[in-house]
């Protein structure tokens, strides 16, 4: 019996594994993720995601350096905190799986958590099979965590969520050929940073971080990038996910209604809630323009890059200039 399936065990109280399969491996072979059957116990499965740090990196878009290890690093860590310290103050509302056991070695990280399948959340959804409402779910549970974190300090998170910010991307930012967004890019993540309302956000927000049951009702995984910023960057990111340039525009005023009508539901009808919508609201397009100019030195022509998006990243760098 190896170690792992030792802790297994001993976390979950289980007599057996009687079966193991693999969900995933993880970004650039950083380890793997798989789901271990239990005989007896609480649990009927558990998810152990198994992080090994490899010798060599293998970027599928070529970005092998050490200042992407070290972030990929240094997410592993924060996710492990995330899971400790504050996956068990989230709600029914913002449901995610719950931490078993957590290992840390000097190459290696052991998580052991909840599976969410055996909770009622077996469906993955794609942007072709997603419905309207699965994808207003997605927003009601952003909401939720929102609130939940509403002004929450980051403690042994990102001190700035979001795998794509700024700071931590200047080969991206050097490779820019959208040279009028490159040079505003500062003053966008500026505004983003300065907003008076911060809660903690999910960071990598997109859709297929979402499980869904069969009513769709939903979860979340993935807490690499969580840490300080305003919601609505969970907000643009995740729609981005889900839609093309056409649905973008179509749905944009009937999701942001959905999303803000769950987070009133969470917060209440308050002074601060009101305050929150309008600033949201109002940085809205600068969330989708500092995506953007992530994209456009990440990967100039990917298909988040239409119409829609260039449209309100155009309006932010007018607006920027104007000032």
């Amino acid at each position: 019996m190896s170690s792992i399936e030792s802790e297994i065990l001993n976390c979950t109280g289980a007599k057996a594994i009687h079966d193991t399969t693999q969900v995933q491996t993880l970004w650039s072979g950083y380890g793997t993720i798989k789901c271990y059957y239990l005989e007896g116990g609480k649990h009927s499965s558990v998810i152990v995601k198994h992080i090994e740090l490899p010798k060599s990196d293998n970027h599928p878009r070529g970005w092998n350096t050490d200042l992407s290890h070290q972030r990929k690093v240094k997410s592993y860590a924060i996710e492990s905190n995330w899971y400790k310290h504050y996956a068990s103050l989230t709600n029914p509302n913002c449901k995610v799986p719950q931490l078993l056991y957590e290992e840390a070695g000097e190459n290696t990280r052991l998580l052991i958590m909840e599976d969410l399948n055996a909770l009622g959340f077996p469906i993955r959804r794609t942007p072709q099979t997603v419905s309207l409402l699965a994808a207003k779910n997605c927003l009601s549970w952003l909401a939720h965590f929102h609130a939940v974190f509403m002004k929450v300090s980051p403690k042994g998170l990102w001190k700035k969520g979001t795998y794509w910010y700024l700071d931590t991307r200047p080969d991206e930012l050097a490779k820019m050929t959208n040279k009028p967004l490159q040079n505003v890019a500062p003053e966008i993540d500026k505004k983003l940073n300065e907003a008076k309302f911060q809660s903690l956000v999910h960071g990598d927000a997109k859709l297929a971080n979402f499980c869904f049951g069969s009513e769709n009702q939903v979860a979340a995984v993935d807490f690499q990038y969580v840490g300080k910023g305003c919601g609505i960057k969970d907000v643009a990111y995740f729609i981005s996910s889900c839609f093309e340039e056409e649905a973008c525009e179509q749905f944009e005023g009937e999701l942001l209604d959905h999303y803000f009508k769950s987070l009133e539901e969470a917060m209440g009808n308050t002074i601060e809630f009101q305050e929150v919508k309008e600033e949201w609201t109002s940085l809205y397009k600068f969330a989708w323009a500092d995506l953007y100019r992530f994209l456009d030195g990440w990967s100039t022509g990917h298909w988040k890059m239409h119409g829609y998006s260039e449209k309100l990243t155009q309006a932010v760098i007018e607006e920027l200039d104007s000032e």
